[in-house]
């Protein structure tokens, strides 16, 4: 890692060094994907949004792993404009695709259709990154719904495309009642968010339903045993909250040891961390280390947030004399979504002292006192999650971290996979959008929901062509064909890696992709089955194409087989 090895080489104290690698980390966990080479495709036949479905899922991956113009075919407005989205099939993820491709085959041809949002989906500027997603995903849906204004629409988002598809789930459920500059939430029929590092401490994975540690509204199958919720909240600040109309309609998946979603808390050096982080272009930090360029990027973060926070201070005159530390002041500024003069959510004592009649020195053993107590109970989980190595904890080599836990976790107290459930679930709003039904609450789900997952690995799963080996590639997958009723236009070869394979232990499955070669079996359509069982060796800044694993219905034994990797039409 570039930043573990900058320490060593100037030997830079660990006290110093941990911190920031944690703070890494978790911002880099938060827009993680495997990434590749872009391919060419053939971009003269194009899907327009006049081709009307019953049900949409408007998809956002992570990042590098969404379609980019003029390498992937775009979909176009009612005029003929290129919006910043593609259809599944001609862009493809295979962390997203088994989730919003399962519902195809359970409904008409025609009837549904899954398309992919373009975003920068990089961590050149996180959050610049993520609103430029937020302002995308809007739009598509917006040009969707004005051409077809009976169409549903679900949303999944994973990773960054997480972070992305919370601010619009929040922004759509909290528009002004008659006015829908989005859609209309009513239109909303479900929400998928994988990592969701926005979560609130104590959150169940379905916010704001009747039961929202056990199912949504509407979808009557019980994700979990137990009502014990992911510990910690979500590592990025400022994005928490309700959803307003769309409540009951959540699913927020968060993996135990996950950082992204499941920060512990007092932890707040390592969240001041996680804010810088948020400013910086972590890609070039990443690819070059500290250098005399990314260091001046770092110094020109961090002078911008001491001046905040010391403007700050000044603009309240009694500060000395009320409870707020330095730290929380850093924290609050530091924050992307901070605008000066935003005052604390505790407002400085005002009758406590008169500037006029006493100086505020006279407070400044208390202050001191008041920021070394508040410096140690905010931080009191911060060692024991630097010495448990939060970046192997959250990423880990050959994807063993818990961000890739959502295609593998039915082990946990649960019948399915978090994504398998996704995918059910998707399936079962697709049948009832087909059907024009409202979304009935109490409803139960039937087989073929659960069905859908396998089916949607095994419409994915064409036996791939040779391929030839090329560097620092990422997994990729074949379209998985989806009935979307649209004209898919032919494409030309694409660029294709070839993926080294590795033996998985027998106790645990090292999987975290869907696999691409192999189809799960199963004899019970509500038994668990596979939407992502992978396990290769990919490192976050080099990442390698992983192989797969086949688990059975009765006790997953995982084995690995040997293939070249399939050709791609998108980047994960």
């Amino acid at each position: 890692m570039a930043f573990r090895e900058f320490f060593a080489r100037h030997r830079i104290a660990s006290a110093v060094a941990a911190p920031a690698v944690l703070g890494v980390a978790a911002i880099v966990a938060a827009s993680f994907a495997v990434t590749s080479s872009p391919h060419t495709a053939d971009t003269q036949l194009k899907a327009s949004v006049t081709e009307c479905h019953d049900m949409v899922t408007i998809s956002v991956a992570g990042r590098g792993d969404t379609p980019q113009a003029g390498t992937t075919k775009l979909l176009v407005d009612a005029d003929g404009n290129e919006l910043p989205a593609a259809l599944a099939g001609d862009h493809n993820s295979r962390w997203v695709d088994p989730v919003v491709n399962a519902p195809a085959d359970d409904v008409d041809p025609g009837s549904y259709a899954a398309v992919y949002i373009a975003y920068p989906a990089n961590m050149s500027t996180y959050e610049d990154a993520v609103n430029a997603g937020v302002e995308n995903t809007q739009q598509v849906m917006r040009e969707i719904s004005e051409a077809c204004p009976d169409t549903k629409f679900s949303i999944v988002g994973y990773s960054e495309g997480a972070d992305v598809v919370r601010r619009v789930a929040m922004n759509i459920g909290h528009q002004p009642e008659g006015d829908h500059g989005i859609v209309d939430p009513d239109d909303v029929l479900g929400v998928v968010i994988l990592a969701d590092s926005g979560r609130s401490a104590g959150d169940g994975p379905f916010p704001g339903s009747k039961d929202p540690f056990h199912n949504p509204d509407g979808f009557d199958q019980q994700y979990q045993d137990g009502r014990k919720p992911v510990s910690g909240q979500g590592a990025v600040a400022g994005t928490s909250g309700d959803f307003g109309a769309l409540n009951g309609k959540i699913a927020s998946f968060c993996s135990e040891g996950d950082l992204t979603c499941a920060a512990p808390e007092n932890i707040s050096l390592l969240q001041l961390v996680v804010n810088v982080g948020r400013q910086l272009n972590v890609d070039q930090l990443e690819r070059e280390g500290l250098n005399p360029t990314t260091g001046m990027d770092v110094a020109v973060t961090l002078g911008r947030i001491a001046m905040a926070a010391f403007a700050d201070i000044q603009s309240q005159p009694n500060w000395m004399a009320s409870d707020e530390t330095f730290l929380e002041v850093l924290l609050r500024v530091s924050d992307p979504a901070y605008k000066p003069g935003d005052k604390p959510k505790e407002p400085a004592k005002a009758d406590s002292i008169s500037t006029e009649q006493m100086s505020p020195l006279a407070y400044l053993p208390q202050k001191v006192l008041n920021e070394i107590i508040g410096l140690i109970v905010t931080n009191q989980n911060t060692i024991p999650v630097v010495m448990s190595d939060p970046y192997k904890l959250t990423l880990g080599p050959d994807h063993t971290g818990h961000h890739f836990d959502y295609w593998r976790d039915a082990d946990e107290g649960r019948p399915l996979t978090s994504a398998e459930y996704a995918a059910a679930w998707l399936t079962h709003l697709a049948k009832q959008a087909q059907a024009g039904e409202t979304v009935d609450k109490s409803s139960q789900p039937e087989a073929a929901d659960f069905a859908a997952a396998n089916e949607a690995v095994a419409s994915a799963t064409a036996k791939p062509k040779a391929a030839a080996t090329t560097t620092s590639a990422a997994p990729t997958t074949t379209p998985s064909p989806t009935k979307t009723g649209a004209p898919v236009a032919s494409t030309t070869a694409a660029p294709t890696t070839t993926a080294p394979t590795t033996t998985a232990p027998t106790t645990t499955p090292q999987a975290e992709t869907p696999s691409a070669t192999t189809a799960p079996e199963t004899t019970n359509p509500q038994a668990r089955t596979s939407v992502a069982a992978p396990a290769g060796t990919v490192a976050p800044a080099e990442p390698v194409a992983p192989t797969t694993t086949q688990p059975t219905t009765t006790q997953p034994v995982p084995t690995t087989t040997q293939s070249p990797a399939p050709t791609t039409t998108g980047a994960r």
